[in-house]
């Protein structure tokens, strides 16, 4: 029996894997920044789930859920960095101070988490840690420059976790979804307060006055969920986990345009090395 720590867990993803992991028969410490939104899991699961509030922004909250964990079930085998929310705005309108709490949020968040399980798992020499990305690192949309980059950051963070941890017995996996029928573009979703006339048709054109996209989307979160348990369970988990048909297609779609432009510009981008 593993036991699981999953950040945002009070809806969305973050609830449905949470309940897929206690149905499965592992321990889970489920947290949400109001303890009370996930309180109705911990009491359907007396024994295995520990419902904690957590900020994932708070440096002392997240070494006290990780101990509170260990406390109880004795150890943090899997860490989901699932906790998160979107932002929508030109690179132009993006306020500094909304942009600063994204990226506290979601890379260092997901840094303070990482951290806080390290010892124990360098400890055990075994362990597993998952962050959740999206595809909007791939393909970087008009109006989502910001949240694209939060998520470019923790796959960088995560591949370079991967190869310093994976000689200590310890995986580290980075998740792209893709559009998933969740909150995710409800309740989750902020944006910048003062659009610019000159974006409207980039940018703006991914305002939430003018999505249509929510509770439509083909992602099912109980379906990525299971997949989620699959490849956590199994022997050589991916580094990179593409979830959703939207995922897979604009995953190949943007690396294949990547390489044309590396193909387009390679005779010049050799040319710079010193003549030997």
């Amino acid at each position: 029996m593993k036991t699981w720590l999953i950040t945002g867990c009070s809806t969305g993803l973050g609830r449905d894997l949470a309940e897929a992991v206690l149905a499965h028969g592992d321990n889970v410490v489920v947290t949400a920044r109001n303890v009370d939104s996930v309180d109705d899991i911990a009491g359907r699961f007396p024994d295995t789930a520990l419902a904690v509030a957590l900020d994932v922004t708070d440096d002392e909250q997240v070494n006290t859920v990780v101990g509170a964990g260990i406390d109880r079930f004795g150890s943090i085998d899997v860490l989901v960095n699932n906790a998160g929310y979107g932002y929508r705005a030109a690179v132009e309108e993006g306020e500094d101070d909304a942009v600063r709490r994204l990226f506290d949020t979601h890379v260092f968040g997901t840094m303070r988490t990482v951290k806080a399980v390290l010892p124990g798992m360098r400890e055990r020499r075994s362990g597993t840690i998952v962050n959740l990305s999206s595809i909007g690192a791939r393909i970087s949309p008009a109006g989502s420059g910001y949240y694209s980059a939060v998520k470019a950051a923790i796959e960088a963070l995560t591949l370079s976790l991967r190869r310093e941890v994976s000689p200590l017995g310890i995986r580290a996996v980075a998740v792209e979804p893709g559009a998933f029928r969740t909150d995710f573009a409800g309740r989750s979703l902020t944006q910048s307060e003062v659009p610019i006339a000159d974006y409207a048709d980039t940018a703006g054109a991914r305002r939430l006055e003018n999505d249509t996209a929510h509770g439509t989307q083909a992602g099912d979160p109980t379906r990525a969920a299971a997949v989620l348990i699959q490849a956590i369970e199994s022997d050589d988990p991916p580094f990179m986990l593409l979830l959703g048909n939207d995922s897979v297609d604009a995953f190949r779609g943007a690396l294949d345009s990547l390489l044309s432009d590396v193909d387009a510009w390679e005779v010049v981008s050799r040319s710079t090395d010193f003549d030997s």
